[in-house]
């Protein structure tokens, strides 16, 4: 496997927390490949090097962490909810800028479809609506409550700035999570 150059890390780290900063200040929209160039003080041209545009920059970064999300659910699917639940409480507020801008402030509405259906794909096969509490209700129904409660939670701690520390959170959804699934 290939080494990537730290300075391409680097530029490309800078570029990703640049245009989050704009996002939070200002609409997608009125963002331009300038902008992001001079917030990440890289040339446009570097911009252009990674990315076809501030579309394909947008989403690339959103893609990349459903994929972390998805390689934790992963290994995390093996815990028990609460233990579980942590690992992405404490990866939201690693990536505060991130989450906050997506969801919390509306910043891109696409992520939000995305983070749901990813979610309602992680919790379907965790639904069992043969026997006990839930037999015989729809797994379509369950798994689409379970998402959308999820990224409600998540949506208002990231809108409140995180007033309960991640540890707190996941017990509380990691409960409640056991109670339903």
């Amino acid at each position: 496997m290939s080494k990537v150059d730290r300075r391409i890390i680097k530029s490309q780290e800078a570029i990703k927390k640049a245009v989050l900063e704009l996002m939070s200040e200002k609409s997608f929209d009125e963002i331009t490949i300038q902008d992001i160039a001079d917030r990440a003080n890289v040339n446009r041209g570097t911009i252009y090097l990674h990315y076809l545009d501030k579309f394909d920059l947008l989403d690339k970064l959103m893609e990349e962490h459903i994929n972390n999300l998805r390689e934790a659910c992963e290994w995390a699917c093996d815990m028990e909810w609460v233990d579980a639940t942590i690992v992405f409480f404490e990866y939201f507020e690693s990536n505060y800028l991130f989450f906050s801008t997506m969801l919390a402030s509306k910043g891109a509405p696409s992520f939000r479809s995305k983070f749901l259906d990813f979610l309602i794909d992680e919790f379907k096969d965790e639904v069992d609506t043969t026997t006990g509490k839930n037999d015989g209700l729809s797994k379509d129904v369950m798994v689409k409550f379970v998402g959308n409660a999820y990224v409600g939670v998540v949506e208002s701690w990231l809108k409140d700035g995180m007033p309960s520390p991640p540890n707190v959170m996941a017990e509380q959804v990691g409960i409640l999570l056991e109670r339903i699934l």
